[in-house]
């Protein structure tokens, strides 16, 4: 397949373009585009032919939904039903935004994209570009991210080209993604409501519009192998590079030292260690390649940087990757759900 690769400026959005991107979609073709949480690949919701091809272009398990995305409001009354107040409220606060509702799913939604389950995930998503192209396909679009199955997800266009060129249809590059992690996942089919997924809207901004909230404590678990998924990333395991993820927990000044005995073994072993670290351990660490993710004084800087980090230390042909661990609270909790996900839960408590 050919893949036809553009860039959009989001404060001057290409009118052709955009009706280019727009036609692939009507005609049931895949389209990768940004978002603000990672770079999204796209189809027609409710065309089950497009969607099925989502699944074979990133290689997903077919019992893992997708998202559907939206540009308007007006377009959740024939995707969803009996839509309880209480995600009106979160809606009104938080949308455009990084951040997914779960509810009820109408007749109009084929079975492929809510992967056989009764409900479905919606968002609106905070990006022009993505807005744009959503409202120009007159159709809303299913939207998983736009990266091979399992691996960390992309937050730029060379990321996208580098996944999925010659597998889907269009590439449409704009901003990188200020997020850098997945939308929070609500489920308000259930009182009180549920995180399944922790993203950029987090547990204690959502606690200022229903204080009952809470977040379903098996996500950052190893899930069962009957487990059936309600949301993405809850199941199969995610966001992981080629190499081996090893995270290190506790206490800092025990971390810095338990990573580099774990480097001297590594090397003795004729290994090469990538090691991921913050601007404020980064120089505390040798024989390894050693990358900053960001401050832990700014946790949005490692979110935004953690999976092009992982991505980075692909492309240097590491053989591990041992990181430190961030505290569980705020948007640290989606960040260390990403990280446990990446190892495959591997994480040394020292």
């Amino acid at each position: 397949m050919e893949t036809k690769v553009n860039v959009l400026d989001s404060n001057n959005l290409d009118e052709n373009i955009l009706k280019e991107v727009a036609n692939v979609i009507r005609n049931k073709g895949l389209v990768a585009f940004p978002t603000e949480t990672v770079y999204g690949l796209g189809a027609n919701a409710l065309e089950p032919e497009a969607v099925k091809k989502i699944f074979l272009a990133k290689g997903r398990p077919q019992d893992n939904p997708l998202i559907i995305h939206i540009y308007d409001l007006d377009q959740i009354s024939s995707l969803a039903r009996n839509i309880p107040e209480i995600s009106r409220k979160f809606m009104d606060k938080f949308w455009p935004g990084p951040m997914t509702i779960i509810l009820e799913k109408t007749d109009l939604v084929p079975e492929v994209t809510s992967a056989g389950l009764s409900t479905i995930g919606i968002r609106m998503p905070k990006s022009i570009i993505a807005r744009a192209i959503i409202k120009e396909s007159g159709v809303p679009i299913a939207a998983p991210s736009a990266n091979i199955s399992g691996r960390p997800s992309p937050t730029d266009m060379e990321r996208c080209v580098e996944d999925l060129k010659g597998k889907v249809d269009y590439i449409v590059g704009g901003e990188i993604s200020e997020v850098g992690l997945e939308s929070t996942i609500i489920d308000c089919t259930v009182t009180p409501p549920c995180i399944l997924r922790p993203g950029g809207i987090t547990l204690d901004m959502l606690k200022e519009v229903d204080k009952d909230i809470y977040i379903d404590q098996s996500i950052m678990k190893k899930p069962e192998k009957d487990f059936k998924p309600k949301a993405p990333g809850m199941k199969y395991r995610h966001y992981a590079p080629k190499a081996p993820v090893k995270i290190v927990n506790g206490e800092l000044r025990k971390t810095i030292v338990r990573i580099n005995e774990m480097v001297e073994a590594y090397r003795n072993d004729g290994k090469k260690v990538g090691i991921m670290a913050t601007e404020e351990t980064k120089d505390q660490y040798e024989n390894a390649l050693i990358i900053s993710v960001g401050t832990r004084k700014n946790m949005d800087s490692i979110g935004r940087n953690l999976f092009e980090t992982l991505r980075t230390f692909d492309d240097n042909e590491v053989d591990v990757i041992l990181s430190e661990a961030f505290e569980e609270k705020g948007f640290g909790i989606a960040i260390m759900n990403r990280l446990k996900k990446s190892a495959g839960f591997n994480v040394i408590d020292v």
